[in-house]
């Protein structure tokens, strides 16, 4: 903020530098000077000028009949000689515009003045560069993604299938891996098995026949 104040301040001094460096000397009324009915009227004269700051206005009259009053606005336009903010006499004066607005002078000779010897100059204001206006704050930047955390890689380890519980009543677990089709086959049929009472009569009838044989064979 300081270093910009400063930065105005020199402009605005460059500015009133440049301002006194063009400043001019600017005769009243150009060759018929400050008297009454000059050629080209005072009013036509301001009208045409640009004045700026520091300008000087030169008045050259005869002194024994004629003066300049600096006045306001009302005094001005009423040609009241009585109360001037500055008197100028002596034949040759110059007045130095230290300030931009409006600026009255009229001739010490009322009779003069109601006939028009008078003249007010609108001197140009200085205008001092406005400071720069400080840049907009940058946007604040987004945050940055975050980085994915790799995970472990995934097992190859194949998962096994414990086996199924023995169903009650003693039959054999299933195997793993056995199909629907396998499930519904039925069992085989078991071979019978040969009963004590069997093998007593098939002897017996082995016995009986080698006793008929042997029966026959005597006979004979």
């Amino acid at each position: 903020m300081a270093s910009q104040n400063s930065l105005w301040l020199l402009s605005a001094l460059f500015i009133a530098f440049i301002c006194s460096s063009h400043a001019i000397i600017l005769e009243v009324g150009e060759d018929d000077g400050w008297t009454l009915n000059p050629v080209e009227s005072y009013s036509a004269w301001a009208g045409r000028l640009r004045f700026r700051v520091n300008d000087t206005l030169h008045f050259k009259y005869n002194d024994a009949t004629d003066s300049v009053l600096v006045v306001n606005k009302e005094d001005y336009d009423n040609c009241n000689v009585d109360n001037p903010i500055q008197r100028l006499d002596g034949g040759d004066n110059s007045f130095r515009l230290t300030e931009g607005g409006a600026h009255y002078f009229i001739t010490g000779n009322k009779s003069n003045c109601e006939q028009g010897q008078k003249v007010d100059v609108e001197v140009l204001h200085i205008r001092a560069q406005s400071p720069p206006s400080p840049p907009p704050a940058p946007a604040p930047l987004p945050p940055a993604p975050a980085s994915p955390v790799a995970g472990p890689p995934p097992s190859t380890t194949p998962l096994l299938t414990p086996p199924s519980s023995a169903p009650t009543g003693g039959s054999s677990p299933s195997p793993v891996g056995s199909t629907p089709a396998d499930l519904n086959t039925p069992p085989p049929s078991p071979v019978p098995s040969a009963t004590p009472s069997s093998a007593t009569a098939v002897v017996s009838g082995t016995i009986t026949a080698a006793i008929v044989i042997i029966a026959m064979s005597s006979i004979i």
